[in-house]
């Protein structure tokens, strides 16, 4: 049937082809603003109302007066009215709108033409200024790649996708490329990658808050069912890069990106967004807005509903729900909120709990704020922090904001360092099903799976993790931890030595390093590895020292077991390497007895090499008082050990 097209002046309206032609020229027009002018023109015998637009253009999700307003304006511009003059788009007072312009239809029996071209961004009269060049340059949609190190964490991902997954590697490169293929998520859906939005504010020191909004827009549109938020952490790759959108879509398995730019001058913020659909570079959406920063809250909420329409998803809310809740009045507790975030994604845990625990006392109702302490608390092992005092921080932030996946994961994570498996399981899995695709969330639980044993498990989940994030160091590093649990040092070192030195992961990368390096027996590598970690409440320089000697003294004699110093937390892995077997149970004995908290020291004992001591009575009563035992009968067991009989067990 052949499609219809209005036709009023010199303008065709084209449904077929989806475009507004003056003339033979196309104008740009952005997809909703399009779908509003057509229900306009089709109603033009009658005056449409607020709520039947938005029952028909926006499926009845709340949309704000400024949004509609906005669109209104825009769908005048695009047919060259005012709203001054209103020849063709009428306002009736506290009716509606109606168009009156004369209308003619005809039908069009040609094939549909090419899509129209991308819409220019509107102007605004903000009295902040925009940045030279318009804003086509507050966010160039070319850019660099962060150089060596987003290159080397690319052949990181291309060396782990084919030792872990099978799948194919066409040789890891220096200079960064991309895994050929489209550039789209690998279920299928619409998958959306939010850039970093660019600090157009002439203080550089307002980095974070440019970082922060990125964030924050990320988290509301994660809330929207059916819309598949990925590459929260690895999109930060990409800052101030200068790679194509398709590419960097390919690169972060999205179908679209979102980019952005924000100008913060005194009380006032301008921020700009534009959607575009990654495999033609089209730009299916983009505003700009002008506001006081106390209505932050307001923008993020309005560029979400702006790229849910755009896409077509439904908002999934009931009545009177919003997509931001447990916001806050404070403005200096919101900034001082950003600034910790940033120091988080950064790992400088240190300052994180500086700017957080006073900022949760000034504002004790401002959730996000307990939330985020209770994840930087998760990292117990690395800060020092009392795990009952970061149990509490967990509690209060699912207290108040029940449906937070990250807090039930914190909590989750401190119930696993202290042994209760059970609770643990029952967290993460809440956690998971609030957010499925959360990175965190899975990361920490396939941490916890690792940490009891559940090593093939922990690498299944963390294949989605990396679909999800590809380029975040500290992943890579806890699956190659795994890896070489599984007997795969191999293939761990081929990942592991992808990773630049100065990537912020703690000295996880040296220890894991140190490991694959033993297990391979190249000590003399191992022991320069393990010198290069950085200073950490895991284990002093003193103990680093001891285990790079015994290292070093391989193939000769490090003397007897009994003799050699007590080496702490994860160092434990040497001893199985200079003949003292029976000492790489000491940390976690020691740990269950005198703390009754879990660490990292316990990846030593599922690695093929110490297979002897897992079938000693000692391992048997290790696996019984740490409460292992009754976690693997009601969860599942460890890789290496299955049951034996009605109150058994045996493991290889």
């Amino acid at each position: 049937m052949p499609d219809l097209q209005y036709v009023f002046g010199d303008l065709t309206l084209d449904l077929g082809r989806r475009e507004l032609r003056r003339g033979g020229a196309v104008i740009g027009i952005q997809p909703q603003v399009f779908d509003l002018l057509v229900y306009l023109v089709e109603n033009r015998h009658q005056v449409v109302s607020k709520d039947d637009l938005i029952a028909t253009v926006w499926q009845g999700r709340i949309v704000s007066d400024s949004t509609l307003t906005s669109r209104i304006n825009a769908a005048r511009k695009a047919v060259g009215d005012s709203g001054e003059t209103q020849t063709l788009i009428r306002t009736i007072s506290r009716k509606g709108v109606r168009f009156v312009g004369d209308v003619r239809v005809q039908s069009d029996a040609r094939e549909p033409g090419p899509k129209s071209p991308a819409p220019e961004s509107g102007k605004t009269d903000s009295p902040i200024p925009p940045a030279p060049g318009g804003h086509r340059q507050e966010r160039a949609r070319s850019r660099t790649w962060g150089g060596v190190f987003a290159g080397s964490l690319v052949a990181a991902a291309l060396t782990l996708l084919f030792y872990q997954f099978g799948l194919p590697l066409a040789g890891a490169p220096k200079q960064p490329n991309v895994v050929e293929g489209e550039a789209a998520s690998p279920t299928g859906m619409i998958a959306v990658a939010v850039l970093p939005f660019q600090n157009l504010s002439a203080d550089r020191e307002q980095e974070f808050f440019s970082d922060g909004i990125t964030e924050e827009i990320t988290s509301v549109l994660a809330r929207i069912p059916n819309l598949h938020v990925v590459a929260r952490t690895s999109a930060f790759e990409f800052k101030g890069s200068n790679r194509n959108i398709q590419e960097i879509a390919q690169a972060l398995h999205a179908t679209h990106v979102i980019e952005g730019s924000v100008r913060k001058v005194d009380d006032q913020v301008r921020v700009t967004a534009q959607l575009v659909q990654a495999d033609n570079g089209l730009e299916l959406w983009t505003d700009s807005y002008d506001r006081r920063v106390v209505n932050i809250f307001a923008i993020q909420d309005e560029i979400a509903q702006a790229i849910a329409g755009a896409l077509r998803v439904p908002l999934g809310l009931q009545h009177g729900e919003t997509l931001i809740a447990n916001r806050t009045d404070n403005l200096n507790s919101y900034e001082q909120y950003l600034r910790a975030r940033a120091f988080y994604r950064a790992r400088d845990i240190e300052n994180a709990i500086r700017i957080l625990e006073p900022l949760v006392v000034h504002d004790p109702t401002f959730a996000p704020g307990w939330s985020l302490l209770a994840q930087v608390y998760a990292f117990a092992e690395w800060s020092g922090v009392d795990f009952g005092k970061a149990a509490d921080v967990a509690h209060q932030a699912i207290r108040l904001n029940p449906r937070n996946a990250l807090a039930y994961a914190a909590l989750a994570a401190v119930d696993s360092a202290g042994g209760r498996f059970a609770e643990s399981e029952a967290g993460f899995r809440k956690a998971l099903a609030l957010d499925p695709s959360e990175p965190d969330v899975i990361d920490m639980y396939s941490l916890k799976l690792g940490t009891v044993g559940r090593i093939n498990e922990a690498l299944s989940i963390r294949h989605k993790l990396h679909e999800l994030e590809p380029f975040v160091p500290a992943y890579f590093v806890a699956t190659a931890r795994f890896m070489i649990s599984a007997g795969q040092s191999k293939a761990a070192l081929a990942i592991l030595e992808k990773i630049p030195p100065e990537a912020k992961v703690s000295e996880g990368l040296s220890v894991a390093l140190a490991r694959a390096y033993a297990m391979e027996e190249r000590y003399a590598e191992a022991a320069n590895a393990l010198l290069a970690a950085p200073p950490t409440n895991s284990f002093t320089r003193r103990s680093v020292e001891d285990a790079v000697r015994l290292l070093r003294s391989i193939p000769g004699s490090a003397g007897s077991s009994r003799n050699l110093p007590a080496l702490e937390g994860r160092l434990n892995f040497v001893y199985a390497h200079v003949g003292a077997l029976d000492r790489v149970l000491e940390n976690p004995e020691r740990i269950v007895q005198v703390h009754g908290q879990f660490d990292t020291s316990l990846d030593a004992l599922w690695t093929p090499d110490v297979a002897p001591l897992r079938q000693t009575e000692r391992f048997k009563k290790f696996v019984r008082a740490s409460g292992l035992y009754d976690y693997w009968r009601e969860h599942g067991w460890a890789d290496v050990c299955r049951p034996a009989g009605a109150d058994d067990f045996v493991c290889d």
